[in-house]
């Protein structure tokens, strides 16, 4: 008979851990949201290049890019910048030349270009030519020239530059007849002319133009006349004081450009004097 306990028996529980893994984990809910997080990106770059313009494209491209405090344009100064402030010389502001040629800096022109919108450098030119064109015509107060030479001078600023125009009038021509040989009011015009460029550095071009013939010539001299005339008034802004480095183009256009509806009116018989974009 075998003997008797009251001792309780051992049991053991095995615990069975079960890994998790495959569709039963969270780990593809974290690479989901980030799917769906570039998505949205994705969408919303979308949206904006789609509901902006071009400027407002550039204006959020330039937030973004690393610049300096330094830019090309200069008034002419010699501070801590070489010059960034228009009101450091009593003269217009350059667009990437620094100081004027009446005031030049050791410098000559400030430095850096990084994040400079091409744009606004166009936008900024065409405020200095308006400006220059207003002081030239007296629009904003006292002009540089006189009021019987306001009547031989037009100004008008194009994608080339600021484009100043001299033309002859009936009875107060700009060359004596058939000629190149200069009138006083020509020379005073010129004279006034070199004064107004010599604010700025730009290069300059000049064109010459000449008024149609009555008849049909064999040998029209219109182009050789233009071109002279041309040339000649290259000679006279040159002996008033331009520098002769900055004349980068004298052309003559003979009759082909009539600003008249007559092409033989007096008032196609001018000269172009063209301050280009730098």
């Amino acid at each position: 008979m075998g003997a008797s306990t009251n001792v309780a028996p051992v049991i053991i529980k095995r615990k069975k851990i079960i890994v998790s893994g495959g569709h039963h984990g969270g780990a593809w809910k974290v690479a989901y949201a980030d799917f769906v997080t570039a998505m949205m990106a994705f969408f919303l770059l979308m949206w904006l290049l789609n509901a902006t313009t071009e400027k407002q494209r550039k204006g959020l491209s330039d937030y973004f890019s690393p610049s300096i405090p330094i830019t090309r344009m200069s008034g002419g100064g010699d501070g801590a910048f070489g010059g960034a402030s228009m009101y450091t010389e009593d003269t217009l502001k350059d667009e990437g030349s620094g100081a004027t040629n009446q005031n030049p800096t050791k410098a000559r022109q400030s430095r850096g270009t990084t994040g400079v919108d091409q744009q606004n450098q166009r936008d900024r030119a065409n405020r200095d030519f308006t400006s220059l064109e207003a002081k030239l015509m007296g629009r904003g107060g006292e002009s540089l020239v006189t009021d019987e030479a306001l009547k031989h001078i037009v100004t008008r600023v194009t994608d080339e530059g600021l484009i100043i125009e001299l033309f002859a009038t009936p009875g107060v021509p700009l060359f004596d007849k058939d000629s190149a040989k200069p009138t006083p009011m020509l020379r005073d015009l010129t004279r006034m002319i070199a004064r107004v460029i010599g604010k700025v550095t730009n290069n300059v071009a000049l064109g010459g133009y000449i008024r149609a013939r009555p008849v049909v010539l064999a040998n029209n001299p219109v182009w050789e006349l233009s071109t002279a005339r041309a040339s000649r008034m290259r000679s006279l802004l040159e002996g008033s004081g331009l520098d002769a480095e900055r004349v980068r183009r004298v052309t003559g256009h003979a009759d082909r450009k009539p600003v008249a509806k007559n092409p033989m009116d007096v008032r196609n018989n001018r000269v172009e004097v063209i301050l280009l974009r730098n």
